[in-house]
């Protein structure tokens, strides 16, 4: 027995001999082995055609299109609705936006519209060990109406699942224009509280409509009240002043805040979400100087360079970080492109052969697939093949398919789990979906789209494009109609038929009671 002992203990010896000149090798936490980090790249009005891997010829976007080309591209890639705010209410829930009758566009004072007690994507996240954040624009409402902005201001993104949140309070075109960092404004001054209305002025304070010599950016009537950095926008305010933030500087901003949470912030032992939602090329477009002139299309061009700027640079702080080959990306966009929406900043006058849409018809607030259909780009340094996939795939998704990546499978009551279609491992996106515009809804399956009857106007004098409401029934086959010119609602009775039962099968008939669309901001 001391033979043996002791011939183990020279064992031991020698072994630890052996081992001492050996190269020492970090220690990677199972957790981050196995699961990958996600971050969703969420851009704000982009159009299908306003990347140049997406056929934009006007200016190029490499830093995005690096992504597509070397990552799987989708051309059928849907948000969930043709403007913002339930589109975002879509991602984050997994629950089409229809069903909640307050995920229309919101006003910066807004209540929060997410139940706190619902499942959402963070939540479904952090239940399968990951940490979890949001910064940029949130426009899903903040606090329980009334809000104090004085005062930390809960419910928030906080609430609903994400550990940290650094968001602009509503959106760029709307007051409060302060950025909160878990619920409290950032650099308030508690001497010059903030005050805001969307009913009446402040005294004193001046608007657009009564001060155009304070304003370097026109806005309509709408976008014509308290001016913030020569911009007026919609709403009153008051108060603030160190608060408020710089638009030109706004991109710049939100990358730093995304930089600063990759490398400074997050718990390294464990795997990440990020949600990073940039403002462009929402109105009021504010390019930094240095992108001022840039595309040659006036400050709508210039802010779609900025922000693929911004990208570039983030995509840098993760390769810099080591993190490109346990990171999925994806990039997309809310809603599809309009050029007028609020301010006079020479869209269409220097739009030249650009076409936002890539030929689709409509934009947002549309029910055609322009309003919809948007770049959508999943990429996974050494994971994800290069490649393109014309699968139906949608925004809705997120929910499902990312919790069953990273373990447990969430139950959300209108996503679907596609994760092998995001991958690249599979061409089976999903069968069928209902795409919403101001409150409006159409289906989609296979090739084809229905479009049910509407009433409200036809065409968006003010913004400039086809809502989709021609007071008929309409049918088109996408595969053979990208524009949607040929409506096949009379000549294809049976499939309109068989569209209209498995669209009120899902739907129901609650859009028959829609009579009268309002269209807002």
């Amino acid at each position: 027995m001391m033979k043996l002992f002791k011939l183990s203990g020279l064992s031991i010896i020698l072994l630890m001999l052996s081992c001492k000149n050996e190269p020492k090798q970090e220690v990677v936490s199972e957790t981050q082995n196995t699961k990958p980090n996600i971050v969703l790249i969420y851009l704000d009005d982009l159009g299908y055609g306003d990347l140049s891997s997406y056929g934009a010829t006007a200016f190029e976007t490499p830093n995005i299109d690096k992504l597509a080309n070397e990552g799987m591209k989708f051309t059928r890639g849907y948000a969930s609705s043709a403007t913002c705010t339930p589109s975002r209410y879509a991602i984050l829930t997994g629950t089409y936006p229809w069903k909640n009758k307050d995920a229309k566009i919101l006003p910066g004072t807004a209540p929060l519209i997410i139940d706190t007690t619902m499942v959402t994507l963070p939540k479904a996240l952090k239940a399968n060990g990951y940490q979890t954040a949001v910064v940029g624009k949130w426009h899903l409402g903040l606090g329980m109406g009334d809000v104090d902005w004085n005062q930390p201001v809960k419910p928030g993104p906080n609430e609903v699942g994400f550990d940290y949140s650094y968001i602009m309070a509503a959106t760029q075109d709307r007051v409060p224009t302060v950025y909160l960092k878990n619920g409290l404004v950032e650099n308030l001054d508690p001497n010059d509280p903030i005050l805001v209305s969307y009913e009446q002025n402040f005294e004193g304070e001046p608007t657009g409509t009564d001060n155009p010599d304070l304003v370097y950016m026109t806005g309509d009537p709408q976008h014509s009240n308290t001016i913030v950095n020569g911009v007026p926008r919609i709403g009153f305010m008051k108060g603030g002043t160190a608060a408020r933030w710089s638009d030109v500087d706004m991109a710049d901003h939100f990358l730093e805040k995304a930089q600063q949470y990759i490398n400074e912030q997050r718990d390294k032992d464990k795997p990440f979400f990020l949600y990073y939602a940039m403002q462009q090329p929402h109105v009021p477009r504010t390019p930094h100087p240095r992108f001022e002139g840039t595309s040659g299309m006036g400050p709508r061009g210039d802010v779609i360079i900025e922000a693929d700027w911004a990208v570039g640079e983030f995509m840098k702080t993760l390769e810099e970080a080591g993190l490109l080959e346990n990171t999925l990306v994806i990039f997309s966009s809310d809603n599809g492109p309009v050029l007028d929406d609020g301010y006079i900043d020479q869209a269409i006058e220097l739009l030249g052969d650009h076409k936002p849409s890539a030929g689709l018809r409509g934009g947002k607030y549309s029910l055609f697939d322009a309003g919809t259909r948007v770049p959508f780009i999943t990429y996974w340094k050494g994971t994800i093949q290069p490649g393109v996939s014309d699968a139906l795939v949608s925004q809705l998704d997120f929910a499902a398919s990312l919790s069953a990546l990273t373990g447990k499978e969430t139950s959300t009551p209108d996503s679907k789990n596609i994760i092998d279609v995001f991958l690249g491992k599979s061409n089976n996106g999903r069968e069928d979906l209902i795409i919403e515009a101001t409150s409006r809804t159409a289906y989609i399956k296979g090739d084809w789209v229905m479009i049910p009857p509407y009433k409200g106007p036809k065409f968006l004098q003010n913004k400039g494009v086809e809502t989709g409401t021609l007071g008929q029934f309409q049918l088109y086959n996408l595969a053979e109609d990208w524009s949607q010119e040929n409506n096949l609602a009379n000549s294809n009775p049976e499939k309109l038929e068989e569209m209209k039962q498995s669209f009120e099968a899902i739907r129901g008939d609650g859009y028959e009671k829609i009579e009268q669309i309002k269209f807002e901001n």
